[in-house]
């Protein structure tokens, strides 16, 4: 492997890492797990996974002590960083599952699912992600893209400028959210076959510009 990591996944201890490793390298991504300053500084791009509870992970992130680390090169080295599932929601405001403050780069709220018996909660299984942008990350992925969910609460934006995707289950929310360069998406791209694997080489094409 190169000194310069193309992709650093953050380990935090919350995170889904091994699946995301397997698909970067399917679509011929370098990476690395990163556990130190050093790993997460020297990346072009950033992937924060998760999964568990939203206190849970929020307190995981701030435990490793990566923090601000992760702040320093999203914000001053302007480095792209993509949250998953859990990690998009760690980059809101908060959550209906904990009391914790999430990262509130991003004016936007987890909340519970609420539907009525005919949409089972957890939200799970293959679903479409209508992107709602044309940006690299949403190159060649249309209307009816699907990808795999596993989830209990849905985010919502403050602002419709932060919404890169959207959903049905009985009423729409935003699938993913994005500011500047950060993004988020609710969906597993690891476990979504062709779709995921667009999405992942479409934010590779970031490391380039």
């Amino acid at each position: 492997m190169n000194n310069l990591c193309k992709v650093a996944i953050v380990d935090y201890g919350a995170g889904n890492i091994g699946s995301v490793q397997n698909m970067l390298k399917r679509v011929g991504a370098e990476s690395c797990l990163a556990k130190s300053r050093s790993d997460i500084l020297s990346a072009n791009l950033l992937i924060l996974p998760g999964v568990g509870s939203f206190d849970y992970g929020i307190m995981k992130l701030r435990e490793s002590k990566l923090l601000p680390y992760i702040e320093e090169a999203v914000f001053q080295n302007k480095i792209p960083i993509l949250g998953i599932c859990l990690g998009m929601q760690l980059l809101t405001k908060g959550s209906d599952e904990g009391g914790l403050p999430g990262l509130g780069w991003i004016d936007a709220y987890a909340h519970k699912i609420e539907r009525d018996d005919m949409f089972r909660v957890p939200h799970m299984g293959w679903n479409i992600a209508k992107p709602i942008v044309d940006i690299e990350l949403t190159k060649g992925l249309h209307d009816s893209a699907r990808f795999y969910f596993v989830h209990s609460y849905e985010v919502h934006c403050e602002s419709a400028d932060n919404i890169l995707f959207k959903t049905n289950y009985g009423t729409e929310f935003s699938s993913g959210i994005y500011k500047d360069n950060i993004f988020g998406v609710q969906f597993h791209p690891e476990k979504s076959h062709k779709f995921g694997m667009q999405l992942l080489r479409n934010f590779i094409g970031y490391s380039n510009a």
